[in-house]
């Protein structure tokens, strides 16, 4: 049986969230009928456009530029400022709505999530109707909109949200890809940022359809795996499920607004490293570890995009979670710089449940007792020569016992030392 995936994204959520809010203070005006955007501090690098409603977008005002630009655009323009409480409370509510639906949800950011709707489909007519069900309950009850994209492939669900919006339900599925998504620009893409509709158009590369079309190896002699991930997406190649994380196993992360943007592998790794810290720190002090590691990345553009994996073996050690981290992130950077990043661990186990090693546990456990060095596995490349698992534990342990007694910043590792892009969270 084909799988039947739902992408929920809401329609402009902070400005219909913040609309909601002060309609509900007694606010006679709804931000979402005249030209207004949501917007923040410039010198907290929050001085563009967040979000903006569809009269603003009349005057020519787009996501991601300065304010000042959309003042110019429409002097008359209504400015609100973010509101992250409440834009939490609003999608905690919107996922409690939708598990009535389904427990198989992924949510993917505050305000968009997949659904597996195969193992109910028999429930409705039909995956359209539920679809309409989904998004008439919402508005009724929660008082927003939103697209539903349906897909038997997550990528092309996502892509189908996107369609013309708002508060409409549209259907990609694979056997219509070609006469739906191969006529969109390049930009239409999911994944295929500025950088990558640059290279592909100086490869007269103009279409969805002419990057679906053209030789894999060409695509990826010029982008590496991010052009063998963009290749697929436009077949509509993607067997990657709906991951979905029960209640009692949420995650342990964080993640970190850049004080300027990072333009490099080499930078964005360092703030991955003090993001890593800030996690596996976490996951010992709670006596966990993580099965699953996720990285998220947000470009200047405000696109947002995440990958995952699922570790050989549950961990919460800071290397191995960096590296992990690291290397998601050479999967999916497509060179776009990048304004916010973060490392999320979830599928946690307790440290005191016995976990069944994996074979390079196994051969690491054996170094570590000989009291010699051993080639760690790492999640991609080739093999370095690294210190033992125990060792490394060891060292966590002594890194933890340290900053307890002393403070957070009583010890830094060397790398960072020098960096004073060093990322500041709680």
């Amino acid at each position: 049986m084909d799988r039947i995936i739902f992408h929920i994204d809401v329609n402009s959520a902070y400005l219909s969230w913040s609309a909601l809010e002060k309609l509900h203070n007694g606010s006679c005006v709804d931000l979402r009928t005249i030209p207004a955007i949501i917007g923040g501090d410039m010198a907290k690098r929050h001085g563009v456009v967040l979000a903006k409603s569809i009269p603003a977008k009349a005057y020519g005002i787009v996501t991601g530029e300065p304010i000042v630009n959309a003042r110019r655009k429409c002097p008359n323009l209504t400015l609100e400022p973010p509101d992250h409480k409440l834009y939490s409370r609003r999608s905690r509510e919107l996922m409690t709505l939708l598990s009535d639906f389904s427990p198989d949800l992924e949510q993917v950011s505050v305000d968009e999530c997949y659904m597996d709707f195969t193992p109910i489909r028999r429930q409705y007519p039909s995956p359209e109707a539920a679809a309409h069900l989904i998004r008439e309950r919402i508005e009724a009850e929660l008082g927003f909109t939103v697209n539903v994209g349906i897909s038997d492939r997550k990528v092309l669900a996502k892509m189908a949200s996107d369609f013309r919006k708002p508060n409409l339900v549209h259907t990609l599925y694979s056997y219509e890809i070609q006469e739906k998504m191969w006529p969109l620009p390049l930009s239409s893409l999911f994944m295929c940022g500025h950088s990558s509709v640059e290279t592909l158009r100086n490869l007269e590369i103009l279409t969805i359809g002419d990057l679906a079309r053209t030789d894999r190896a060409i695509v990826e002699s010029h982008l590496k795996s991010h052009g063998t991930l963009l290749w697929e997406y436009a077949n509509g190649i993607d067997a990657s499920e709906v991951a979905t994380v029960q209640a009692d196993a949420k995650g342990i992360g964080n993640s970190t607004t850049l004080t300027k943007d990072a333009e490099d592998k080499e930078t964005a790794h360092l703030v991955l490293l003090s993001l890593a810290e800030s996690v596996s720190r976490r996951l010992r002090s709670s006596g966990q570890s993580a099965g699953m590691v996720s990285t998220e990345i947000k470009y200047n553009n405000f696109r947002k995009v995440s990958h995952q994996t699922t570790l050989l073996s549950p961990t919460g050690q800071t290397d191995a979670i960096h590296q992990t981290a690291c290397a998601l992130f050479d999967e999916i950077w497509d060179g776009t710089p990048v304004r916010l990043l973060g490392i999320r661990s979830s599928k946690l186990v307790s440290n005191e449940d016995p976990v069944q090693l994996s074979l390079f546990d196994l051969q690491t456990a054996d170094a570590g007792t000989a009291g010699d060095d051993s080639f760690a596995p790492a999640y991609t490349g080739s093999p370095r020569r690294q210190p033992s698992t125990k060792k490394k534990e060891q060292l966590d342990a002594a890194l933890d016992s340290i900053r307890k007694r002393y403070g957070a910043d009583a010890v830094v590792r060397g790398s960072l030392l020098s960096d004073s892009k060093k990322p500041k969270y709680d």
